[in-house]
């Protein structure tokens, strides 16, 4: 019995589970929001679970979901990104590439979305300046 339990908790070491893009789609007025994940079954609960609450993260997407509620609203993956190194490898930064590549896409900014356009690097230190400068 000891080496079956063995063999399935080496077995599921290896298997991987499911990474990549998703996205929260607004059936009323077509806005989405686009994510990325190590864990898509783990991140599409999550969101649900927040929504549900009332504690979601993101303010613009919590309160639409509360006015239109949650049968307005469906949950997809755009993305999967295969596992092609092995068990040890990290994923982040291909991740981050291809949620970059799916946001250039869709623009799921403003009027179209619920995501926060990101800063370019100038902008961020230009930023972290102004802060620093601030403080002294």
């Amino acid at each position: 019995m000891n080496s079956r339990k063995k063999e399935l908790k080496d077995q599921y070491k290896q298997t991987h589970t499911p990474m990549g893009i998703y996205r929260i789609r607004n059936l009323i007025n077509s806005k989405v929001f686009v994510g990325s994940a190590l864990n898509l079954p783990g991140i599409l609960t999550s969101n649900r679970v927040q929504l549900k609450s009332g504690n979601h993260p993101n303010r613009k997407l919590q309160a639409e979901w509360n006015e239109f509620g949650s049968e307005s609203f469906v949950f997809e993956v755009l993305d999967e990104l295969t596992a092609a190194q092995g068990a040890g490898h990290d994923y982040r930064a291909d991740l981050g590439f291809l949620e970059e590549l799916w946001l250039e896409k869709l623009q799921p900014y403003d009027h179209r979305g619920y995501n926060e356009e990101r800063k370019g690097r100038e902008e961020r230190l230009k930023g972290i300046a102004q802060r620093r400068l601030g403080k002294e």
